[in-house]
């Protein structure tokens, strides 16, 4: 466990320390609790000056009833817990896509199809080869710009909940070493020395190939390519509030764009993938029906209906949702009139951002 004090030094500036790495076996709260009040004092602190705690996504850490900020504020009142804004939201995101259950389902293969190909030593070995000799080819045929630092050999990436931006950075990996990934899995489920790797690797290769994990590979790329952005302005320690609200409503603006216009832009992405991996592509005017459907006697819909609302729609919908959520035009204003409190030059943004709501100059607050 590694803990990090952040203070105020004498000459007013914000400062970030290291001052402990420590082994813990039991990850109980309790026990959490015990090593950080320990490593506190070795240093001559004490836990009651504490003024607020954060941690990752853990719920022996985060946990509101008995967790280890719940512990601590038991002995601390003053010590808020606050979660890292942009590491909430980059989860959040997630959590809001995989609502729709064929973008859940998409994730569970996402992570069966890299565990197969990535499990040992040899067949990273073999993934990079294969996309070594495919970007050999494609310098060739002029396909692909050279250049200092481009086509970098790689690996795929695995994707963790509790990993900044680890999704994003997953289906990009799949999606620039797709033919590579391919290869392997085709190899495995010929040569592979026994009937589980030849089971398995069949069963992700099936996946993989499937129109339906393509669309929603480059669908889910382009949706976490915008909110991505976001969390990664709100990870930066120089951001100020006005900025980041700026970012916020950008953001939501880029979403809803993207549900209104960017339809047929993706579709034929997708199409134009499929033509270069040899991937069926479904009569889009045709009658889909899945086994859900058919139980419940639903209504008919086309195959577009079903990869346009009931997938693409409904995704991007939930992100919104969320975002609206989070930051509500009301809470989004407040945060934006707290800037105006800033001494720095004489006040000058409370006449600057305020202008809307008081007189320049004046000495009263907006009502909240």
């Amino acid at each position: 466990m590694a803990l990090v004090v952040r203070f105020v030094d004498k000459h007013g500036f914000v400062k970030e320390r290291l001052i402990d790495v420590v082994h813990v076996k039991d990850t109980t709260s309790a026990t959490l609790k015990q090593e950080i009040c320990s490593a506190l004092s070795h240093h001559n602190l004490n836990i009651q000056n504490v003024r607020g705690q954060g941690y990752d996504g853990a719920s022996n850490m985060r946990g509101e009833w008995k967790g280890l900020q719940a512990l601590i504020i038991q002995e601390c009142p003053y010590a808020y817990y606050v979660h890292c804004f942009a590491h909430q939201l980059q989860l959040a995101f997630v959590a809001a896509a995989k609502e729709v259950v064929d973008v859940h389902a998409f994730f569970q293969s996402l992570s069966n199809i890299i565990n197969v190909v990535c499990s040992s030593c040899k067949r990273n070995d073999e993934l990079r080869s294969a996309y070594a000799t495919e970007i050999s080819h494609l310098v060739a045929t002029n396909q692909i710009e050279t250049g200092r630092g481009a086509n970098q050999i790689g690996t795929l990436k695995r994707s963790g909940d509790t990993r900044w931006s680890s999704h994003f950075n997953s289906i990009c990996s799949l999606l620039r070493m797709f033919g590579a990934t391919t290869s392997v899995l085709e190899d495995l489920a010929t040569n592979g020395s026994t009937y589980s790797q030849r089971g398995d690797a069949t069963y992700a290769l099936k996946s993989l190939l499937s129109f339906d994990f393509v669309f929603i590979l480059h669908m889910m790329k382009e949706i976490m390519g915008i909110t991505d952005k976001l969390c990664q302005a709100l990870q930066q320690k120089s951001q100020d509030i006005l900025n980041a609200m700026h970012l916020v409503s950008s953001t939501k603006s880029l979403i809803q764009q993207l549900r209104d216009s960017s339809w047929g832009a993706l579709l034929e992405k997708v199409s134009s993938f499929c033509n270069d991996h040899a991937i069926q592509i479904p009569d889009m005017g045709a009658s889909f029906s899945d086994i859900i459907r058919s139980r419940r006697k639903k209504d008919v819909v086309t195959v577009e209906h079903h990869y346009r609302v009931d997938i693409f729609t409904s995704v991007i919908d939930f992100q919104l949702k969320e975002l609206n959520s989070r930051f509500s035009e009301q809470a989004t204003e407040l945060l934006i009139l707290s800037t105006s409190l800033d001494p720095k030059d004489a006040f000058k943004l409370f006449s600057g951002v305020g202008d809307k709501y008081v007189q320049p100059h004046s000495l009263t607050l907006p009502e909240c």
